[in-house]
């Protein structure tokens, strides 16, 4: 049982003895106590006045004095207002220590048969082109958040929608057909992914061309737009595709498995994966019959032109088209039909779409539309809305082959691991493997954290000189910390956990580090409440950051009274393995050395 957790049910003990009312234990949480005042842990007895009757700080002083006459954690406290500062016996500590040592899931919400099952919804990739940076803040949110959310008790499923259908995917088509010359992934040494992309480039630079040709001999560019012999066979080809023509599917089929092939291989290097991916090519049909399901039912109505549209005017929204004149589905269709799959497949408790806040108001609507449609879940839907990537040089454009490629930056940050980590004194005497697996896990956890320590909500400027530095709030600074314990541990060579440190009195530092030990478990609730990565990341920096001050205040190896340096040693080893917990959370590894 955490010190929280004893501290919340001795104060409600308290309530009861002292003023004859039932107060839940759950409700009371205690909080670390600000610096400027003294004590461990600060609990606000504001919520008690109405049992007590009594001033808060009159209130306070009296549950002070029955915790300190009647629970063995208490050693002290002060009453500040109304708020209570609870200084917690220091051998207490050590206990405290001893059991989170002695849990390797210390943090951890089991999961059960009876556990709700949360679908996460993220990547969702056109099959166009190669994944890039606004993807890979799309991913590590999502993957992050599906190990957060099972680490609050939840049972994940990891889902991606692949967007693998429309006029988008039908001018690469159309641009192989035309310029390809009967290329391969083989026969181009490139990725199939890479290689489509390079023509969704290519038709839009043909395509501007010819608007420009166009303008020239007098068009306007609306005129032009709607005279681009190009852009009238794209719509051809996918008028094809929607008639199940054997020549065009036929083609869809071979580039699209070229590309998923690209997918995988970034997927797996990125370290993030998916227990079931759904494909708009068969969730648009699934769509149209629920619209029209809901047509009949009169939730939806029909306009003269034959279009499709829902009223939201009495939800303090506007019309909303789902079904154009001739009958083809819009994106909220197919987000209804994938909902209708998803709900089949899966007794879903809660559904969360990592998608990025552009799309607000989309979820606004969809929620809407899936609770009239009969989608128990609908209604509390959770759009994990997060900003955009920027860069340095402005925004990027697919079109314009202007995006920072998630390959390509895998590459580059991987790249700038293996120099810095290549400075003498590193490494020295490591195998060549071993070595680049630990540029490897750097250089990536160098990027999931810079992404993931920034609020999701925010627009955030990626840097990725700044990333990877060794000091800081980064990766590496964390990666480094844990590699510094374990060479302790390895210099170390006793078995400091058969030794009885139970007598021991931590001293000020080490109090603080339990204490921000045993703030892990909270903090793991705290992320899953508020979807933010950014709380387990930025946590993991502050646990980092301490113990690199305890590691420089106080002697280890070198101290000379034995039950004391196990102690020390156990402190250390317990902060390692919660770093390692912790940025698991982030889809990070840690290296042994560095």
């Amino acid at each position: 049982m955490s010190i929280d957790t004893i501290l919340s049910q001795a104060t409600a003990q308290a309530v009861k003895a002292l003023y004859g009312v039932d107060f839940p234990a759950d409700k009371i949480v205690p909080q670390t106590t600000r610096k400027e005042f003294e004590g461990n842990l600060t609990i606000v007895v504001f919520p008690f006045l109405k049992a007590s009757r009594k001033a808060p700080v009159v209130t306070a002083q009296e549950i002070g004095e029955w915790l300190v006459a009647n629970c063995d954690a208490v050693e002290k406290f002060n009453a500040v207002q109304g708020f209570l500062n609870i200084t917690i016996r220091p051998t207490f500590w050590t206990g405290v220590l001893n059991n989170i040592a002695s849990d390797p899931n210390f943090g951890f919400v089991p999961v059960t048969e009876n556990s709700p099952l949360v679908m996460i919804e993220y990547s969702s990739p056109n099959t166009n082109k190669p994944l890039h940076l606004g993807h890979v803040r799309n991913n590590l949110l999502g993957y992050s958040l599906s190990r957060i959310m099972e680490a609050c008790g939840n049972k994940v499923v990891k889902t991606n929608i692949v967007n693998d259908r429309g006029i988008h995917i039908c001018k690469s088509m159309l641009a192989w057909l035309k310029w390809g010359e009967g290329v391969t992934p083989e026969k181009a040494g490139k990725k199939g992914d890479h290689l489509i992309g390079d023509f969704y480039v290519a038709f839009d630079k043909h395509y501007k061309a010819e608007l420009k040709e166009l303008m020239a001999s007098g068009m306007t560019e609306e005129e032009a737009e709607k005279n681009s012999a190009l852009m009238a066979e794209a719509r051809a080809m996918l008028k094809k595709w929607e008639e199940g023509d054997k020549e065009v599917r036929d083609l869809w089929a071979t580039m699209n498995e070229w590309v998923y092939a690209g997918f995988d291989e970034t997927y797996k290097r990125m370290g993030v994966g998916f227990d079931k991916i759904y494909y708009e090519s068969n969730t648009y049909l699934e769509g149209k019959e629920k619209v029209e399901e809901g047509l009949e039912k009169g939730i939806f109505y029909r306009k003269e032109d034959n279009s499709v549209w829902a009223d939201l005017t009495g939800d303090g929204l506007d019309h909303k088209l789902l079904l154009r004149s001739d009958g083809t589905s819009v994106y909220m269709t197919q987000d209804i039909g994938t909902a209708k799959l998803r709900y089949q497949d899966y007794p879903i408790d809660q559904m969360i779409y990592v998608v990025g806040n552009e799309q607000n108001y989309h979820f606004q609507v969809l929620s809407l539309l899936l609770d009239k449609l009969g989608f128990k879940w609908g209604k509390d839907l959770i759009h994990f809305s997060y900003g955009m990537v920027e860069l340095p040089n402005g925004k990027m454009k697919s079109r314009e082959g202007t995006v920072v490629d998630a390959d390509e930056l895998m590459d580059e940050m991987i790249a700038t691991a293996r120099k810095m980590s290549s400075e003498p004194g590193r490494l020295q005497g490591v195998p060549d493997d071993e070595r680049e697996n630990v540029f490897r896990i750097i250089g990536l956890g160098a990027l999931k954290y810079f992404i993931l320590k920034v609020d999701p909500r925010k627009n955030m400027l990626f840097n990725p000189q700044e990333s990877i530095d060794f000091n800081g709030n980064t990766g590496p600074f964390i990666q480094y910390t844990y590699a510094r314990i374990q060479s302790l541990l390895r210099k170390a060579e006793e078995d400091f956990n058969a030794a009885n440190v139970s007598a021991v009195e931590p001293g000020e530092k080490e109090t603080s580090l339990i204490q921000r030990l045993n703030n892990f478990a909270g903090t793991v609730l705290d992320a899953g409440r508020n979807y933010s990565p950014a709380i387990i990341a930025n946590y993991t920096f502050d646990l980092a950051k301490e113990f690199n001050q305890f590691y420089h205040d106080c002697s280890i190896l070198k101290e000379e009274d034995a039950t004391v340096r196990a102690f020390r040693l156990k402190l250390s080893a317990t902060v390692g393995a919660t770093i390692k917990r912790a940025v698991s959370l982030l889809g990070m590894e840690v290296p042994e050395r560095m």
